[in-house]
């Protein structure tokens, strides 16, 4: 799928093609990815040793993408001393304001329905309590080892869990801290790009090492840290027929997997074939419906990881994006960064509850939604149910007009309309082209609302 895949700019990934799509064939992961699709929201979480510094995750080691991620390197030229700060931010990573529970309370009262959390990104630093390197949270040289939430992922998936939330296992397939893929000496010498210092092919048995590797940490993941719902893999370069070759044999591994975890999604993002069961577009949203299951990645802020004075978008704004989202089909991965102290932004939490709100009223017409023409206008969004039909009417900002007579594209027979929240029938009369709505009484007057959202009957 190279053809289809691509990068846009700044690290930032395009998705792979829907009619190049891998439906799986195993009844349970189809089953599950019904499930997946009811879900609509997730909270996605970068966090790492990186936080300290507000800075891009990872990106930095790469020379060959040093042209977008060192724009704030402003310390210093000297980019392999620059490389030694970075990997030594392990001994200064001691989050000791760190408590799960309220991450927990926060996203289920955010309407979150599962978590995706990074348990390693690029840089190779494991935030559980991995056997196969000391580079990881539970490392002597991390301040944070012996803290009584040392082993993060094992206490953020367990307070999630208890919440009722599902957990996705984010983990980076690339690893540039261990010598099995960033390998001294080798022939791109200190030189890096995101792929391995060596070709595979021409060192087999090193690679043979980086495969195991690879293997035996997802393993610790998935028969030592409780139910995990979906694997979710980023470094999309790490596979068969990219740049150099790089088979880590992923579907031994998702199978042996799903031996203890027999529910498990596989998301090998941008890769496509059998082992991605979902395609997940990153900051941007498809221009038109997709017809596979996929889920989008977008930031509250404007980073992945933490971001010292990020702006973080407002409710109205994360509903609107929600909603396009929801109504093309996808699910919504909304991201924020916590603080190297271990809390969550203030700016992300009070988004983060102002949707909650929202969705505790309104949340009908997105969760176990399917998706419906006209899907999305740009001020209608549409979603179905069973027999009900929903279509949330979006205003751009609170001093948008809002007026009695509410016109919407459905062409579909309808039987009766009332308005979500309060439940009052709505008169209405439709024509070839669409629905003109009177809006209650009740709505008008005031400041513009986030949305109106109407519940149509069409039997």
């Amino acid at each position: 799928m190279s053809e289809t895949v691509h990068e846009v700019e700044n690290g930032v990934h395009n998705f792979s093609s829907e009619k190049e799509y891998v439906k799986p064939t195993n009844p349970v992961t189809l089953e599950r990815l019904e499930w997946f699709q009811d879900q609509k929201l997730a909270l996605m979480m970068h966090w790492g040793p990186y936080s300290q510094i507000g800075m891009v995750e990872s990106w930095i080691l790469s020379d060959e993408d040093g042209d977008w991620s060192r724009n704030d390197v402003d310390w210093t030229n000297d980019y392999e001393e620059m490389k030694r700060e970075y990997f030594d931010l392990n001994k200064t990573f001691n989050p000791f304001r760190f408590e799960p529970e309220k991450w927990a309370e926060a996203a289920a009262e955010g309407g979150f329905k599962y978590l995706i959390f990074t348990t390693k990104h690029h840089d190779g630093f494991c935030m559980w309590d991995t056997h196969t390197t000391d580079y990881r949270v539970t490392g002597k040289e991390t301040p944070f080892h012996m803290h009584k939430y040392a082993d993060i992922c094992k206490h953020v998936f367990d307070a999630f869990r208890d919440k009722g939330l599902a957990i996705a296992s984010y983990f980076s397939k690339a690893d540039w801290h261990t010598p099995y893929y960033w390998t001294p000496g080798m022939e791109r010498g200190r030189h890096t790009w995101r792929g391995p210092s060596y070709n595979p092919a021409e060192h087999p048995s090193l690679w043979e090492k980086f495969v195991q590797f690879t293997h035996d940490q997802i393993m610790e993941l998935m028969t030592r840290y409780g139910r995990i719902d979906i694997l979710w893999l980023d470094a999309g370069w790490v596979r068969d027929g990219g740049r150099v070759n790089q088979d880590i044999r992923l579907g031994e591994l998702v199978e042996r997997a799903r031996q203890t975890q027999p529910w498990l999604l596989s998301a090998d993002r941008t890769v496509g074939g059998a082992y991605e069961n979902y395609v997940t577009p990153e900051q941007t949203i498809p221009d038109r419906p997709l017809h596979v299951p996929w889920e989008s990645c977008i930031t509250i802020g404007t980073s992945f990881s933490f971001k010292f004075e990020d702006k973080y978008k407002s409710a109205r704004q994360l509903v609107h994006i929600l909603m396009e989202v929801v109504a093309k089909g996808g699910n919504l991965a909304l991201n924020v960064g916590p603080q190297p102290d271990g809390r969550l932004p203030a700016g992300a939490l009070k988004s983060m509850k102002e949707l909650g709100a929202w969705m505790k009223t309104y949340g009908e017409a997105v969760y176990g939604t399917r998706i419906c023409a006209p899907y999305y206008t740009g001020n209608s969004a549409f979603t179905r149910k069973g027999d009900t039909v929903y279509c949330t009417y979006l205003y751009a900002n609170e001093d948008a007009q809002v007026s009695q007579q509410i016109r919407i594209p459905y062409t579909d027979a309808v039987t009766g309309i009332e308005l979500v929240g309060t439940d009052e029938a709505v008169e209405y009369t439709q024509d070839g082209e669409g629905i003109t709505l009177q809006l209650p009484a009740s709505q008008l007057g005031g400041q513009a609302p986030i949305a109106h959202v109407f519940r149509m009957s069409t039997k």
